[in-house]
């Protein structure tokens, strides 16, 4: 049975930089690839800091045999240029059941920059988190038990505690399907987690009926916590769209507004996407059509909020739109 939802259209807080071309694609890389997207991106050491996921080698049925995690470096975070070596790659986790490394997430704590990802392995997916100082070497603090991902930490701690939030994939307990919900974790030291709770389910969104899940690391305003989400929903109706036999799902950029001193407690919801899907590189063009994936966030001092996104998983794109709007936008 088909589950259709309405044509969905982007905020107008929102405006494209460069009309929605992207800032970062394959033809920008220095070695083989082919989908560059779902990137973190952070302020660190006076540059800004994106790492992101590069699939390469297509197996022309849906998937691809390798991919790793890059970096780049920018001075005004949009012209960027391309670390040449990878910076993270499945076999820099020293764990012989990792088969895959991707999505990675960027944060800054107290002068460190921390790296979330996921992993493939052999038994489910995990979520890691790492951390480096000169963004060379890089330290693996934590890896979850399967299944669970997404995660993003946020910038600093809160009650004395670290928090990050995550996207388990509970299939037993919701049915046996696709509906996979935004949790929010605790830990005293990155390494241990607990306290876990949930923060936004799927029923809580009204455009989507498949997942919810953390987009880029929540940014602290005077209004609260501002974070982004991703949405999905699914229409057993879509054709292709992309290089799949077939693509059936839409992914949207959500955003909230979470307490600053409890951010498991919700206190602005925007209702409808804050970013849809609607350009070229959105709905026409790449492997996975129609997917928005919000992946970096960033306050300047002037107001601006950058949004980078990963655009049909394929390319790396950015938005712009102004703090106070967005926090309108979750209150109203």
């Amino acid at each position: 049975m088909s589950i259709l939802l309405p044509e969905l259209k982007s905020s107008s807080v929102i405006t494209r930089v460069n009309a929605g071309e992207p800032v970062l694609s394959a033809r920008d890389m220095p070695y083989e690839a082919e989908c560059i997207f779902n990137a973190g991106v952070v302020k660190y050491k006076n540059k800004y800091v994106m790492a992101f996921r590069n699939d390469y080698d297509y197996n022309g049925k849906g998937g691809f045999h390798k991919c790793f995690i890059g970096l780049a470096f920018s001075d005004d975070g949009i012209k960027w240029e391309v670390n040449k070596e990878p910076f993270l790659t499945a076999a820099d986790i020293h764990d012989p059941d990792v088969t895959r490394v991707y999505d990675p997430r960027l944060t800054v704590i107290e002068d460190l920059c921390y790296l979330c990802f996921a992993v493939d392995t052999r038994h489910g997916v995990r979520g890691g988190i790492a951390v480096t100082k000169d963004l060379k070497s890089i330290e693996v603090l934590s890896l979850t038990a399967p299944d669970n991902r997404n995660m993003v930490l946020f910038p600093e701690k809160i009650n004395g505690k670290y928090i990050r939030l995550e996207r388990p994939f509970p299939v037993y307990s919701r049915g046996g399907i696709d509906r996979f919900d935004t949790w929010i974790s605790f830990s005293p030291d990155l390494r241990y987690w607990g306290g876990t709770r949930l923060l936004l389910a799927v029923e809580d969104v009204p455009y989507a009926n498949d997942k919810t899940g953390p987009g880029a690391p929540p940014i602290r305003t005077k209004a609260g916590w501002l974070t982004l989400f991703h949405s999905v929903d699914i229409d057993w109706t879509r054709g292709k769209n992309g290089w799949e036999e077939k693509w059936q799902k839409r992914y949207c950029a959500g955003i909230m507004l979470l307490d600053l001193n409890d951010p498991s407690k919700i206190i602005g919801l925007y209702k409808k996407p804050l970013i849809a899907p609607e350009t070229r590189y959105e709905t026409e063009e790449g492997y996975r059509t129609n997917v928005i994936f919000p992946g970096g966030m960033i306050l300047e001092e002037n107001g601006e909020v950058k949004i980078y996104y990963g655009a049909s998983d394929t390319v790396e794109c950015l938005a712009i739109a102004n703090v106070d709007d967005l926090i309108a936008l979750c209150l109203s």
